[in-house]
């Protein structure tokens, strides 16, 4: 009627929506990474990034997760300033939305060519042999974890990751994992502990000892269970305010 076609105007509001969840989800995860913990961050996530990150790739979906988180992590850090290299660095955080996305929906084969990918690019470099395997040992068990699901979900053996808080704990684990594994792969295969921070393979031994295994993986398990603690929740109300928009 009147020339309009139903579907354009559909699709237009849809658009629209879409468009103001990302920047809603943008909004509050700006606030997050401008909150910083310098002294407890041992060289990850400076901001409480970490926090919202899962969260906002679970609910918006991989991409639009990804690009709100990207958003928010680009803001952030110029409005509370940790040095022109902590840009790069951060690009983990949006990754960390896609995989806790692509994982939330049953697609881990991407999270797990993802882990494959960036840990032969690790355990390729020289210096990685000489470094402990403590230091990583967070991120080798998630991608275990990864390569476990895949085979439980792809032979319909992961009925129990239907109940919500498992799910929600999972999904963020694996992602935020994936987005400290960015973080070695720049840091280790791409030299930049030297390029960035002049530092020796002495020194880069040291940080990988203590105390990036300790304070890394209890910033982890603190996501987690925040993820796990309120996201269903927050799901919740989302589709009730706006079912569609929360995509399956």
């Amino acid at each position: 009627m009147f020339g309009v076609n139903k579907g354009e105007v559909l699709m237009e509001r849809i658009g629209t929506r879409r468009l103001a969840m990302i920047s809603m989800t943008a909004a509050v995860e700006v606030v997050f990474d401008s909150i910083l913990t310098l002294n407890f961050s041992a060289g990850v996530w400076y901001g409480l990034i970490f926090l919202m990150s899962p969260l906002a790739g679970i609910l918006l979906g991989p991409l639009d997760g990804f690009l709100a988180t990207l958003i928010a992590v680009m803001v952030g850090h110029t409005l509370s300033p940790r040095g022109a290299f902590e840009y790069a660095f951060t690009l983990g955080a949006p990754l960390c939305s896609m995989i806790s996305g692509y994982t939330y929906r049953d697609k881990v084969k991407v999270a797990l060519a993802y882990y494959s990918i960036l840990f032969l690019a690790y355990f390729a470099t020289p210096v990685a042999w000489y470094l402990p395997l403590w230091g990583v040992w967070d991120t080798l068990l998630a991608f275990i974890l990864t390569a476990i699901l895949t085979v439980l979900i792809y032979t319909g053996r992961g009925r129990f990751l239907m109940r919500k808080p498992v799910v929600f704990a999972i999904s963020a684990f694996i992602g935020l994992e994936a987005d400290v594994l960015f973080r070695i792969f720049l840091f280790v295969p791409c030299r930049t502990y030297w390029f960035f921070y002049g530092l020796t393979e002495e020194a880069l031994h040291a940080i990988w000892s203590l105390p990036a295994p300790l304070i890394t993986p209890f910033k982890v398990l603190v996501s987690t269970v925040f993820t796990a603690t309120l996201g269903p929740a927050v799901e919740k109300a989302l589709r009730l305010k706006a079912g569609w928009m929360i995509k399956p």
